[in-house]
């Protein structure tokens, strides 16, 4: 069995809302219980609930994802396994040294220059400084400081201190790292690099809680994903299917019919997947329920999807459709659909006696559930280049190939050399 080193049970964190936390002399506690009895018209106390019965395991080596909407409660949950905040109830055991990255500048003092502040940080971190010097050139190279490295941290933007902060949190050797949404500040190449060196840590048995909004990064790292929800733990699973979940019920809100109030697109399925394509690459059959309050002649569907930015992806058109009243399903069969891992709109048209132009509108539907792609990642591994498509490709170069499989995903691509 894998060994347990993060165990949370029954854990919840609440706050006073309304009034600031004071901290109180022992004389301050006495008058207060002394004078209780005597106090009038004493205000109501309002608390809130930031996180309620919170229970998961965590083994080590495996990298988790924490997602939810804002105020789910997965800052504070990463405050309380940092010790920086304590739990009102229940218990986090966390075994090892733990590196934490959920402010840019925590740990930081804005006067000390980056050098000096390198050698804080590290000892926040429990690390001696011995230590911290072995690992001072590979800490400074990753940073990319190397020039400001005795400039006071008050004159580094916000980027370069992000920057410091998580290459001393990730070199200086942190049985488990704890990294909230942080990477957001960084370029793109940054991130790219972050994400690599969160992947070498997890490979080397170390273990990673992560925290982002931003699904791609958690699909390309993440093993397991816990789902907060209003200071609970609404979901926790597999990656793919649960971010396809969550996303779904983001994009929701927004789905709406046009036409007569009359409803004709009853739901629609992938078959026994649902409404998750798991595999691009192979033949897939929509199936449309549908009940037309009247026959259909010379009619035409229409069959479109589009990406979370609402950028048409793939569009099909269907004249001469005929049908009679009553409910019953239209299948659309396509060889292939390799899109990138994500979610996906459905909006479908249904109109008679001509095409789009020319019919009479019957309804035009935003498809629910939406379509959730649960694919591995085969295209290119910056965001910024990797398109729409998600098709495996091959190299030749003089008796050189490099085939990007799905066996290679998850490690480095490398070549090997054919006769």
């Amino acid at each position: 069995m894998s060994e347990t080193v993060i165990q949370v049970e029954g854990l919840g964190k609440r706050y006073r809302v309304g009034e600031r936390e004071r901290y109180l002399a022992l004389r301050d506690v006495l008058t207060r219980v002394f004078t209780s009895p005597l106090r009038r018209n004493r205000r109501p106390v309002d608390f809130l609930w930031a996180l309620r019965n919170i229970n998961f395991n965590i083994s080590r080596g495996e990298i988790v994802g924490l997602i939810g909407r804002n105020g789910a409660g997965k800052s504070t949950l990463l405050k309380i396994l940092a010790r920086i905040t304590h739990p009102t109830e229940g218990s986090a055991d966390l075994e090892g040294r733990v590196g934490s990255l959920l402010e840019v500048g925590t740990g930081f003092h804005p006067e000390l220059t980056g050098r000096e502040n390198v050698y804080l940080s590290g000892a926040i971190l429990g690390m001696r400084k011995r230590e911290i010097a072995r690992k001072f050139d590979e800490i400074v190279s990753f940073a990319e400081v190397e020039r400001f490295l005795d400039t006071p941290l008050k004159h580094y933007s916000s980027g370069m201190q992000m920057r410091l902060a998580f290459a001393v949190a990730a070199h200086l050797e942190p049985e488990i790292l704890l990294v909230d949404e942080v990477l957001a500040v960084g370029d793109l190449q940054f991130q790219k690099k972050c994400l690599g060196k969160m992947g070498d840590v997890a490979k080397t048995g170390r273990t990673i809680v992560f925290v982002s909004h931003q699904m791609t990064q958690i699909r390309r790292l993440c093993e397991h994903v816990f789902w907060l929800d209003g200071g609970q733990i609404r979901r926790g699973g597999r990656t793919g299917e649960l971010i396809a979940a969550y996303e779904t019920e983001m994009m929701s809100g927004s789905a709406k019919s046009q036409g007569d109030n009359f409803e004709i697109f009853i739901g629609w399925e992938l078959g026994s997947s649902g409404n998750i394509l798991k595999d691009g690459l192979r033949e897939v059959t929509f199936y449309f329920t549908v009940n037309p309050p009247e026959p259909i002649r010379r009619g035409y569907f229409g069959f479109h999807i589009h990406n979370d930015a609402s950028v048409l992806v793939a569009s099909w058109g269907f004249d001469g459709l005929n049908m009679e009243p009553g409910v019953q399903q239209i299948r659309v069969t396509l060889p292939q659909l390799p899109l990138r891992p994500g979610t996906y709109s459905i909006l479908t048209s249904l109109f008679n006696g001509g095409n789009n132009l020319t019919g009479k509108m019957l309804e035009i539907w935003n498809g629910i559930p939406f379509l959730a792609v649960d694919t591995l990642p085969l295209c290119h591994p910056e965001d910024a280049w990797a398109g729409i498509l998600n098709l495996p490709a091959q190299l030749d170069c003089a008796g050189f190939k490099e085939s990007i499989t799905v066996q290679q995903i998850a490690g480095p691509i490398r070549g090997s050399r054919t006769d």
